[in-house]
C-alpha cells in the first residue's frame, strides 16, 4: 500500500506511480484518439455531412446514457470499496485479538519454555494468513522440529490454529491452565479462524463475472459512439475529448478492479506484511 499525505495536492497531479491508471491505458488512448480522428475525418471531410444530418442526434442518446453510466461506476466503486474496507478491519481485528491472546497467555503462563513458544506461534499465524491469502508458497520454519512444509497439510493458517488448540489443551491436561482460563483462549483463537474465513470470502468471491463485462462493454461502447455526434460541435477538438471522457470512465472501473481484491501486492491493497510485523512486535513485548 503506498504511504502519502492527503494534503498534497501537487504531488497526486504530477506525479504517476506503476500502478497509475494513466499508465495501464496509455496505449488504449492513443488508439481511442487515431479511432476519433478518423471518424473526424470522414464526417467531415469525405462524407462532408452537415450538422443537420441525422448522426448528431445521437447526442442526445449519450446524454442520457451519460447518467446512467455514472449511476453504475458508483455503484462498482462503493461495491470495490466496501470489500477493501471490510478487509481492513478484519486485519484491524486479527491485530486486536493477537494482543489480547498474547497478554491473557503472559498472565496465565509461568514456564518460559510455554512463553516462547507462543511468543513465537502468535505471531507466525499473521504471517502465514499474509502469504496464504496472496498465494504465496509457504516454506518457512516455525521452530526447530516443526515446519509448514508438509504435504498433508495445504491450508497452512488452520495448521498453525490447530498446533495452538492442541497445545492449550495440553497446558490445561498438565494442570498449568484452569478449564475456564481454556475456554477463554480456546475462543480467542477460534477468531483466528474467523478471522481467515472472512478474508477468504473476500478473496475467493469476486464481482459476478456478467456484471463486471457489462461494464466494461457499456464504457467502450458508449466511447466508441461519442465522436459520431459530437464532432459537429467540436470538430477536431473532439478527439482529446473523447480520450479525456475514456480515461475518466476506465479509471474508474480499473480503480475498483485493483481495490476489490485487497490482498494481493498492488499499489494500493492492505499492508498485510507490514500489519504482520506489526503483531509480532506487539506480542514480543507482551510475552517475555
Amino acid at each position: 500500500m503506498i504511504s502519502y499525505n492527503p494534503k498534497e495536492w501537487l504531488s497526486f497531479i504530477f506525479y504517476f506511480h506503476k500502478g497509475d491508471t494513466f499508465r495501464k491505458l496509455f496505449w488504449i488512448m492513443i488508439l481511442i484518439a487515431l479511432y476519433s480522428g478518423g471518424i473526424a475525418y470522414l464526417e467531415l471531410v469525405y462524407w462532408n455531412l452537415s450538422a443537420n444530418s441525422l448522426v448528431k442526434n445521437i447526442t442526445i442518446m449519450h446524454n442520457m446514457l451519460g447518467f446512467v453510466i455514472s449511476l453504475l461506476l458508483v455503484f462498482r466503486t462503493n461495491t470495490a470499496y466496501d470489500r477493501w474496507w471490510e478487509g481492513r478491519k478484519l486485519w484491524g481485528a486479527l491485530v486486536n485479538n493477537s494482543r489480547n491472546l498474547a497478554i491473557k497467555l503472559s498472565v496465565m503462563l509461568k514456564d518460559k519454555e510455554d512463553k516462547d513458544f507462543f511468543r513465537k506461534i502468535i505471531p507466525a499465524y499473521a504471517s502465514v494468513l499474509n502469504l496464504h491469502l496472496k498465494m504465496e508458497s509457504i516454506s518457512h520454519e516455525l521452530f526447530d522440529d516443526k515446519t509448514l512444509s508438509q504435504d498433508h497439510y495445504k491450508h497452512k493458517p488452520n495448521q498453525i490454529a490447530k498446533t495452538m488448540i492442541q497445545r492449550v489443551n495440553e497446558l490445561y491436561e498438565e494442570g498449568k491452565i484452569t478449564g475456564d482460563q481454556l475456554i477463554v483462549l480456546n475462543a480467542e483463537i477460534q477468531s483466528f479462524t474467523d478471522i481467515c474465513g472472512a478474508c477468504e470470502r473476500i478473496k475467493n468471491t469476486p464481482i459476478p463475472y456478467s456484471y463486471s463485462a457489462f461494464i466494461k462493454k457499456f464504457i467502450f461502447t458508449y466511447v466508441l459512439t461519442l465522436p459520431f455526434g459530437y464532432v459537429f460541435q467540436l470538430g477536431y477538438y473532439v478527439i482529446p475529448v473523447v480520450v479525456f471522457i475514456f480515461y475518466v470512465l476506465a479509471s474508474l472501473e480499473l480503480i475498483a478492479e485493483e481495490i476489490e481484491d485487497p490482498f494481493g501486492n498492488d499499489p494500493n491493497d492492505l499492508p498485510t506484511q507490514k500489519i504482520s510485523e506489526n503483531i509480532q512486535k506487539n506480542v514480543e513485548e507482551l510475552i517475555y
